[in-house]
């Protein structure tokens, strides 16, 4: 009996190490993460949002440019007060506009717009601001000193007078927005990166990289910058709703999204015109553009969490 307990035992231990051993960062990170409620509830909102937004021809029978002057600033069919109703109007579930656009499909085609520019933009800037800032870190010397004096010469023009240069060069296109805005916003990425970098390169995991000859690019691609991800994820959850507002507002000085397009920085700026004869025009843009950055934020929490490798 003691020879089966001590097998079974034995069994037990090695598949307990096969199954430790087996597990990488990546797999131990995902478990991680959709244990986490807020993150998983957030990735479900956003994934709802987004389909919406996708479906929208669907989901109304009305287009987003569709004008219709009988139902002009129509508020919602159970909007509290009655004197702002229209006979019409209890097919608009948003309201309409002051001229007579369903507001619920241009939310919903505004969603499109604005998380569109923030991811694609997002993308651009850790694309750059990564290898940039991870290079310069670890070059060291008068490279980091060169590179660095770059990115403050960037720093130094406005964040509006470059992408005014961008787009006037370019051309005004509505996708050239996208790299125009993430052009601008990597300069605070490569900072963040090049910081970590200094630290990292110290570490006796770089070291023992340099020792068995390794080269700088696949010590930078291979060891550095995934070691990175806790702090570029963070930044990159604050980075995707900075750029929808950096997108609303050159919207709002018409270098951006044109009408009948719009996106949600537009409904909110036209909402604010008109807030205090149709309210319902700034809160349901307001509020769901809120609610889509709350989850952003949670789940930039969720893989922070998920990826800090002291918390394995």
């Amino acid at each position: 009996m003691s020879i089966v307990s001590h097998s079974a035992d034995n069994a037990a231990a090695i598949i307990a190490a096969r199954d430790l051993s087996g597990r990488s960062l990546w797999v131990d990170a995902r478990r991680r993460l959709f244990s986490n409620r807020a993150a998983v509830a957030s990735m479900i909102g956003l994934t709802v949002v987004g389909l919406m937004a996708l479906l929208a021809p669907a989901l109304s029978p009305y287009g987003f440019a569709t004008q219709d002057w009988n139902v002009v600033s129509c508020a919602p069919p159970w909007w509290p007060d009655s004197s702002v109703m229209c006979r019409a109007g209890g097919a608009h579930w948003f309201g309409t506009d002051a001229v007579g656009r369903d507001l619920f499909v241009r939310v919903l085609y505004g969603a499109r717009v604005s998380l569109a520019v923030g991811f694609v933009a997002t993308l651009v800037s850790l694309a750059i601001g990564v290898v940039y800032g991870a290079m310069a870190g670890y070059a060291g010397g008068t490279i980091d000193g060169l590179m660095m004096r770059f990115v403050d010469l960037l720093y130094s023009l406005p964040f509006i007078f470059f992408v005014i240069i961008l787009m006037v060069v370019f051309h005004r296109n509505f996708f050239l927005l996208f790299v125009a805005i993430g052009a601008v916003e990597w300069l605070t990425m490569a900072r963040i990166v090049r910081g970590q970098t200094l630290s990292l390169k110290q570490k006796e995991f770089i070291e023992a990289a340099r020792a068995a000859g390794v080269g700088s690019a696949a010590i930078v691609f291979r060891h550095v910058i995934p070691n990175l991800l806790g702090p570029v994820v963070v930044y990159v959850t604050l980075t995707i709703p900075d750029v929808i507002l950096a997108e609303s507002f050159l919207s709002f000085l018409g270098l951006g999204v044109q009408e009948p397009l719009t996106s949600w920085g537009v409904l909110i700026a036209d909402g604010a015109n008109q807030m205090e004869i149709a309210p319902w025009l700034l809160v349901f843009p307001a509020g769901i553009m809120a609610a889509a950055l709350f989850c952003f934020n949670f789940i930039g929490d969720g893989l922070r969490d998920a990826l800090d490798p002291k918390d394995r």
